[in-house]
């Protein structure tokens, strides 16, 4: 076997020099557009927002709180849990005929792909594009907010639902169809009372998930607890903004325990 033989490239200076030409003058154009940020500013401000934040998780507004009125936080979050809760349980109705025009072993072939395309159309588009356009047809307010997350929610449950069907045991609906059974009767005797601990805790899951988009969709303007957040944020209310956001942590991990508890049952 033959020795490797190493060959060294020439030494090239204008290689060299287009190395040094090039990322030198990268280098100062990066250092230039540097200098020109006021650090000193940045920090100062920064400083002063992050030891106001911090003031206001720890004296949190406890009267905000407190506060039965419309205006105040209990409101904001019962309206937030109301929305997913409505938001969610409709639509889970509402996916069941739509994943079954998904499932290929209930439609055939055909079929199904028209209905996978309905619900990957459904889900495109997320909450707030969704909240944006009902707040535009049915105005700013919760409505709008479980629209939102009702339609978007569809697409999702539709599309576990559709797998969860396609992978079932299709013995019991095999033996009600050569016992002459009619389609309505396969599909609540066999089909729904088979699939339905799937769907529940597919449903709370998605319960879990719409918690923190109801949420967000305050924002702009669906109703929820993300209104009076964005506002308290911008006016630099940082005590009011500490006690909302201490309360979603609490009533979302709340959720997430007791959803997760009821899931394991389920399943």
């Amino acid at each position: 076997m033959s020795d490797l033989i190493h060959i060294k490239k020439p030494f090239k200076p204008t290689t060299v020099l287009y190395n040094i030409v090039n990322y030198g003058g990268l280098a100062l154009v990066i250092i230039w557009g540097f200098l020109g940020i006021e650090y000193l500013g940045i920090m100062q401000t920064a400083r002063g927002t992050m030891q106001a934040m911090i003031r206001g998780f720890i004296h949190p507004d406890l009267a905000y709180l407190a506060n039965m009125t419309r205006d105040g936080l209990p409101f904001a979050v019962v309206e937030t849990i109301a929305i997913s809760i409505a938001g969610t349980f409709v639509s889970a109705l509402l996916s069941i005929p739509v994943a079954l025009l998904a499932s290929q072993n209930i439609v055939g072939q055909r079929v199904s792909k028209v209905g996978k395309v309905i619900v990957t159309a459904i889900r495109t588009f997320p909450e707030l594009i969704l909240a944006l356009i009902f707040i535009s047809v049915v105005g700013p307010g919760a409505p709008a907010g479980i629209l939102a997350i009702g339609i978007h929610s569809i697409g999702m449950l539709a599309k576990l639902f559709s797998e969860a069907i396609e992978s079932m045991d299709m013995g019991v609906k095999e033996a009600l169809d050569s016992c002459g059974a009619t389609p309505m009767e396969v599909l609540f005797r066999a089909l729904l009372p088979e699939m339905a601990p799937e769907f529940m805790s597919y449903t709370l899951y998605r319960f879990e998930i719409n918690m923190r988009a109801a949420a967000t969709l305050g924002l702009v303007g669906a109703g929820g607890i993300g209104a009076p957040l964005i506002f308290a944020t911008r006016g630099r209310v940082w005590d009011r903004v500490g006690i909302m956001v201490i309360v979603l942590i609490v009533v979302v991990t709340l959720i997430d325990i007791v959803s997760g508890s009821i899931r394991k049952k389920l399943v």
